[in-house]
């Protein structure tokens, strides 16, 4: 399995959120003022080598003690914006949908009960305290969740190398497109026959870029699904062009183009989420 610095590699992608520095309250406003001011610009891998170092301890440590006070930085139009990583947050989520995707022996294995009842305690402690908090992250294992690609167009894909590392596949958009992309792709769902759970989940996307500046960038980030594709693989990977011919098809009643783009995009993925489980 590949590694980074030692560190294993999760599969994982990301889609994120950049605010300017005008969405946020002054206290925390003035934080990530200076935090740009003392440029300091942490990779994703910096992310995943904090969190993946909070695992090694026996008991583990599923969720920081503290929030992290990092973030990602981005330049837009001229307007700086950061998307915080809230590691304690996500870890909280995280943990909570981990519990209904691993086998009961499994997990006890991995954290043992005490340590995930521990980790629940606090998090219901804490949310009392914070009932409206969101994350500006969120994260998919050996995929790229569909309904991700709908926010984006393929011309705003970036693909290359990254210095020493692996190469680098994201999307990045305003965060005006991003709505707008959903709302016509729901209206173009619902007025045909393939609504479902593509549907289900644009909503409860859609819901989440509500709850952030309309002056913010959204990020899809490949993350380290790229140690597990080839270069022609990711080369070759125009998955938002083939949502958008698929919704497009739809909006013209042309149910086959649709089934096409769909089934291009299934098999890619198809052959991805298989590596989860090989040798």
């Amino acid at each position: 399995m590949p590694a980074v610095s030692s560190v294993l590699v999760p599969y994982a992608a990301y889609l994120r959120v950049y605010e300017p520095l005008a969405a946020f309250r002054p206290p925390e406003r003035e934080h990530w003022a200076r935090y740009v001011r003392r440029g300091r610009t942490p990779t994703a891998q910096d992310e995943l080598r904090r969190s993946l170092a909070d695992l090694l301890p026996t008991p583990p440590v599923p969720v920081p003690v503290h929030e992290s006070a990092d973030a990602f930085v981005a330049e837009v139009d001229g307007v700086v914006c950061v998307c915080p990583w809230r590691t304690r947050l996500r870890g909280w989520l995280a943990l909570e949908e981990l519990s209904g995707q691993l086998p009961a022996p499994l997990l006890d294995a991995v954290l043992p009960p005490v340590v995930r009842g521990q980790a629940a305690a606090d998090w219901e402690r804490w949310r009392e305290r914070h009932p409206d908090a969101r994350p500006w992250i969120r994260t998919a294992v050996w995929q790229v969740p569909v309904r991700w690609f709908v926010l984006f167009a393929d011309e705003e894909r970036e693909y290359g190398p990254a210095g020493d590392s692996a190469a680098v596949l994201r999307y990045r958009t305003p965060m005006v497109e991003a709505r707008r992309r959903i709302a016509r792709a729901l209206k173009a769902l619902r007025e045909s026959a393939d609504s479902g759970l593509l549907s289900e989940g644009l909503v409860d996307v859609g819901k989440w870029l509500e709850e952030f500046h309309p002056r913010s960038l959204v990020e899809l980030d490949y993350g380290g699904l790229v140690h597990a594709l080839t270069g022609p693989q990711l080369a070759d990977d125009h998955s938002a062009a083939d949502v958008a011919a698929g919704i497009a098809a739809l909006r013209e009643g042309d149910g086959e183009s649709a089934g096409e783009a769909y089934a291009r995009l299934v098999e890619r993925w198809r052959r991805v989420r298989g590596l989860q489980f090989a040798n």
